[in-house]
């Protein structure tokens, strides 16, 4: 499939609300939550003001003519935080383009534009059981810490 990632434009920044709701994993047979909890304080820092502080940094990527997937980098308090200085990533792409390898081109070209804005590390949450935890260690990522649920995971850069 061809696509392209490039850097999100100001006027797309809507469009991470609907990525938002999709980067939300659903366990295999449970039914998914309703839009509406996108607006928690928890789930909000992801989105609140994106692209007015300095460490917000934003790509989607393009097929067949629209977006169909987003990463976005932030220091935020959220599920992934390790520190003050560690941008948290939150990634996702609609399920009918998933297992092309655009998750993991969006996840690299990202990682490589922190490296080169002289970030040390980037972190992220994911549950265990999400499918998408191979993909972060392909990438680089390792596990710092866990819960019953989540791995919070890091990346050297």
């Amino acid at each position: 499939m061809e696509y392209v990632i490039r850097e999100i434009l100001e006027e797309e920044y809507n469009l991470l609300e609907e990525f938002l709701y999709e980067a939300i994993f659903v366990p295999e047979g449970e039914e998914a939550p309703p839009k509406s909890i996108i607006s928690k304080p928890e789930l909000q820092v992801y989105l609140t003001d994106f692209g007015r502080q300095k460490d917000d940094i934003g790509l989607v990527a393009e097929a067949e003519g629209k977006v169909v997937g987003a990463v976005w980098v932030r220091i935020m308090d959220d599920y992934g935080h390790v520190d003050d200085s560690t941008p948290s990533f939150a990634i996702s792409l609609y399920k009918e383009y998933r297992g092309f390898g655009i998750g993991t081109a969006m996840m690299e070209e990202m990682l490589r534009i922190l490296k080169q804005r002289g970030y040390k590390q980037a972190s992220l949450a994911v549950q265990k059981a999400n499918y998408a935890v191979k993909m972060y260690r392909k990438v680089g990522f390792k596990t710092v810490d866990e819960n019953e649920e989540e791995y919070i995971m890091v990346c050297p850069l």
